[in-house]
């Protein structure tokens, strides 16, 4: 990967500091943050600069450089227990995404277990985790356009593009490459309360890249879905369990049961990263809960009866009996269960 950035590399490394494109200004204006330490990486994740489970997890893995070179400037004797204590800290800046722990786990198995300088061997392998995050991206681009027909109508919810990885996206990366091989006729996206990624985000994403993109109410899928309008509904994935359960933005549940109902096919994309086979189902899927404001006020303004009180899951799961396919790197999975899952990590 370069060291550029932009909407098609959200994230760089760029004159000793990690880059980042604010998506919580995006789209009425750009503006980046740069993070010289573990501690700016983990307000970042946590206020939501940057989201998308891959994303996320790319950006704690430069943490983990920043907070070696950091504690080893410092002393050079007790910087490994400052350095676990960090990456301990980060983990814990969103509970859901398991790309987050999953980073971490790939870079602390990278701390030198000399007393050398930590920094280079972790940046590098912060730089090899997002390249490689990059490349996968394309090859699940690839492999979901192969299931769609050509001319389909294609709804997305939230937010699975280029702005939540390293890069071209996981459900934008299949839409991206259906749409260069004419197999998408009409991306519809949900606007997704109550941080409005799909109106922020993936429609101005589409947008810049040329795709043809129309925004809905989230309430509005069940009808579209009843005009016919749409064959296919493509999602990313914050964690799935080892049975094939996904948990990923609120609202993704109820279209899968939509899509369903509806004879539509429901499509996963997500990177081998995102399995969580430590995890039997989806009910042992921690689900984040954030603030009630979020869902009460708009951009610091009230909009909801003063006093009441909010529920504010930000994440649901799909069961897998809901889900027709399931694209990895690695591969497509019909119908995910846990023996097919279990296959293709065996493969």
């Amino acid at each position: 990967m370069d060291n550029s950035i932009s909407i098609t590399h959200p994230i760089a490394w760029r004159d000793g500091q990690l880059v980042l494109l604010d998506q919580t200004c995006l789209p009425a204006r750009i503006a980046y943050v740069h993070c010289d330490s573990a501690d700016a990486v983990y307000t970042a994740i946590r206020d939501m600069v940057v989201r998308g489970a891959p994303a996320i997890g790319i950006a704690a893995a430069y943490g983990v450089a920043l907070s070696a070179r950091s504690h080893f400037a410092r002393t050079t004797s007790g910087w490994r227990a400052a350095l676990i204590s960090d990456i301990a800290k980060l983990a814990e800046a969103r509970p859901t995404a398991i790309n987050l722990s999953w980073a971490l786990d790939e870079m602390s198995q990278a701390i030198p277990t000399t007393s050398s300088d930590p920094f280079p061997p972790l940046l590098a392998r912060a730089q090899q985790l997002q390249a490689a995050d990059f490349a996968a991206n394309q090859r699940m681009g690839k492999l979901g356009a192969s299931l769609l027909t050509p001319g389909c109508g294609v709804l997305t919810h939230c937010n699975a593009g280029a702005l939540a990885t390293s890069g071209y996206g996981t459900a934008l990366g299949v839409i991206r490459s259906a749409h260069a091989e004419a197999r998408v006729s009409q991306v519809y996206a949900c606007e997704t309360r109550p941080w409005l990624q799909g109106a922020r985000l993936t429609a101005w994403e589409l947008m810049q890249d040329g795709i043809d993109v129309t925004l809905l109410v989230d309430s509005a899928a069940a009808h579209l879905m009843q005009s016919g309008k749409v064959q296919w509904v493509i999602t990313g994935a914050d964690r799935i369990a080892a049975n094939g359960d996904t948990a990923n933005k609120i609202g993704t549940y109820g279209l899968a049961t939509l899509a369903r109902a509806h004879g539509l096919k429901f499509m996963v994309a997500a990177p081998l990263s995102t399995i969580d086979r430590a995890i039997a189902g989806g009910s042992d899927i921690p689900i984040e809960h954030r603030s009630q404001s979020e869902i009460t006020h708009f951009r610091g303004d009230e909009i909801a009866a003063p006093g009441v009180t909010a529920l504010n899951p930000v994440f649901d799961v799909t069961p897998a009996h809901l889900i027709d396919a399931l694209v990895t790197e690695a591969g497509v999975i019909m119908a995910p269960d846990k023996a097919s899952i279990d296959a293709l990590f065996s493969s």
